[in-house]
């Protein structure tokens, strides 16, 4: 097997034994042990110190001193009159798109009769404060507002905090504050990086969160793992983006290098693979990534990631899909002539994109559906951001007593079983005329 990255584009690897997958389908991975030093300190000074400490490191890492801390809202007003009207236009589109998806999800609580005169349901309730970071600096990400505002607000959450870097003007950038209007958050603190994540978690200068959403840098992800441990619930493991194409040569090998540099562009631990049984459209592959690299902007970051890149042929059709379940990628791309047949054979994955039409950046923007997304092989566990993800859902139960009656002999018969007296007397105790005095 070549495993040899260390030319510009990676060799393709033909057949690799199934022994060689796990090193083979190995993630980059970062030491981010002094990481976790800094982001330590961070959160030990600010639980401190407050807002002297989140000044201080503002200055250190956003270069402005955060005062106020949070966007007036006459600032977030006007931001829609600040933006190219095309950019306006996409938004709306954008955010439209985000709103008619994540509407369908709201269900109405079914209420079931699981014996006579015994129900149950389920009802949902929105998680009282959520925290939301959208990362700023050279690549403002306004989508990740709408990705994450939007069905803040459809869950119903009160109190929506949405924490942003500031540009080199002290404010964050208008398309941001529009996004933000547009998702219906109304309270944005100008502050980035762990500094951020520290604020919403020990609710320095803001209200303390219950529950954090969004993606960010490795410093945020870190960060993001220490507010767990002060209790605060996050969305789910995200880590360096990550895309599959997986195809049966159909697929224009031009638009596949494409999708492939969509995510490389990222940064430079982002992780690209191309999958398929052809080894012609593996080394076409290869070609078109050569041509299209040069001269993007982003070219120096994308050559990083291409360093971890796999163009990996494999023996047949039945071996490509079993390592993509393997993988478990963020996003895969089924370039194939009947993709939407083929679909039942992916078990693994984030987010699915059915047919050579069907771009990974539609997803990222446009298409509706959320591109916050489980990475590092977690979709095999974590599903996809959604609106149950703002909410908590509480089990109800109503007896009458003749449902209690019917289950009584059950109830107690199983808690003296687990030694547990009271759990039966609790029952009995209602029910005097059913059973006989103890």
């Amino acid at each position: 097997m070549n495993t040899n990255f260390s030319t510009l584009m990676p060799e393709p690897i033909i057949c690799p034994l199934r022994s060689e997958w796990p090193a083979l389908l190995v993630r980059p991975l970062q030491d981010r042990s002094t990481l976790e030093l800094e982001v330590h300190a961070v959160f030990a000074a600010m639980a401190a110190e407050g807002m002297e400490a989140l000044n201080r490191f503002a200055l250190q890492w956003d270069g402005t001193l955060p005062d106020p801390l949070e966007v007036p809202a006459e600032r977030i007003q006007q931001a829609a009159l600040q933006l190219d009207g095309k950019l306006r236009q996409a938004i709306d589109q954008a955010a439209d798109q985000i709103e008619r998806y994540h509407a369908a999800q709201l269900s109405i609580p079914s209420k079931m009769e699981t014996a006579p005169g015994v129900f149950c349901w389920r009802e949902s309730r929105p998680i009282d404060c959520v925290g939301l970071y959208a990362p700023g600096g050279s690549t403002p990400l306004i989508s990740s507002v709408l990705m994450t505002g939007i069905p803040a607000r459809l869950a119903g959450c009160p109190e929506i905090v949405l924490c942003t870097p500031p540009s080199p003007d002290g404010w964050p950038v208008p398309a941001m504050l529009y996004a933000a209007s547009k998702a219906g958050v109304k309270r944005v603190f100008r502050i980035g990086g762990a500094q951020a994540i520290a604020a919403m978690t020990l609710g320095v200068g803001m209200p303390r969160v219950n529950k954090l959403f969004g993606p960010g840098s490795a410093r945020v992800e870190v960060a993001k793992s220490m507010a767990a441990r002060y209790g605060v619930a996050l969305d789910l493991p995200a880590g360096p983006s990550e895309v599959l194409v997986l195809s049966d040569g159909s697929m224009n090998p031009e638009w596949a290098a494409a999708d492939l540099l969509a995510q490389a562009e990222h940064g430079p631990d982002s992780q690209v693979i191309a999958v398929s049984w052809s080894g012609e459209w593996i080394q076409a592959v290869s070609l078109a990534l050569s041509r299209q690299l040069v001269g993007l902007p982003r070219e120096a970051i994308a050559r990083r990631s291409l360093q971890a890149a796999r163009l990996i042929q494999t023996a047949d059709e039945a071996e490509a899909f079993e390592l993509v379940n393997e993988y478990a990628p963020e996003h895969l791309i089924l370039g194939m002539e009947d993709a939407t047949g083929k679909l039942p054979g992916i078990r693994n994955a984030g987010a699915v994109f059915l047919g050579s039409m069907s771009p990974e950046s539609a997803g990222d923007y446009a298409t509706g559906s959320n591109h916050c997304l489980p990475t590092g092989g977690a979709a095999k566990a974590w599903s996809g951001l959604s609106v149950a993800d703002f909410q908590r859902q509480m089990s109800v139960q109503q007896l009458s007593k003749e449902g209690l009656i019917h289950l009584a002999q059950t109830i107690t018969c199983m808690a003296r079983e687990e030694q547990l007296e009271a759990h039966a007397r609790a029952v009995e105790v209602r029910l005097p005329s059913v059973f006989s005095p103890q």
